[in-house]
């Protein structure tokens, strides 16, 4: 397990990441992590006191890494921007689990699960931990719904998301 304190940091202006609030791990520190590696890859371990898993770090290049500090991640913390962070991490290598129900759906629509299969796993993965994270069951059951009505018209998660973020802003 490797042990670090970072700023948390937020993005101005970088294209799909504009906004997001994130750390970054040094090159040094992701090549003790995972040694000869420039993808993206999975870790788990802590935040401060709160524990976190299957959570992708990204690569920037120069061989540094970021890891997305999603809202919940920011409330359990109780930290935003510029707060100073104590970080445990280690490699992920447990395989993600597709959510059940989203799975039991898909199977009654075949043009939705031919899309979805054809998705990269990482993809896949992205709209199963969007459904997983949803806080109520009705959230949980509308998000696939939209899942699987965007898988059947052929997109993806960035697409799917980008459309309800449309909707939303029409209203």
């Amino acid at each position: 397990m490797i042990k670090f304190t970072t700023t948390i940091l937020r993005f101005a202006e970088q294209g799909e990441k504009t906004g997001w609030t994130y750390i970054t791990i040094p090159a040094d520190i992701a090549q003790q992590l995972k040694p000869g590696n420039k993808q993206s890859f999975r870790v788990k371990g802590k935040l401060d006191a709160h524990k976190i898993k299957a959570v992708a770090l990204m690569p920037m290049g120069g061989g540094d890494f970021i890891m997305p500090i999603n809202a919940a991640m920011r409330k359990a913390i109780g930290k935003k921007k510029g707060a100073m962070l104590a970080v445990q991490l280690e490699v992920d290598d447990e395989p993600l689990a597709i959510n059940k129900d989203f799975l039991d759906c898909l199977n009654d629509e075949p043009p939705a699960i031919k899309y979805f299969y054809s998705l990269p796993k990482s993809h896949q993965n992205y709209i199963s931990k969007w459904i997983e994270n949803a806080k109520t069951e009705p959230t949980k059951t509308k998000r696939i719904a939209i899942a699987i009505s965007a898988l059947s018209r052929g997109m993806g998660f960035v697409e799917m998301l980008r459309e309800q973020k449309a909707k939303k802003d029409a209203l």
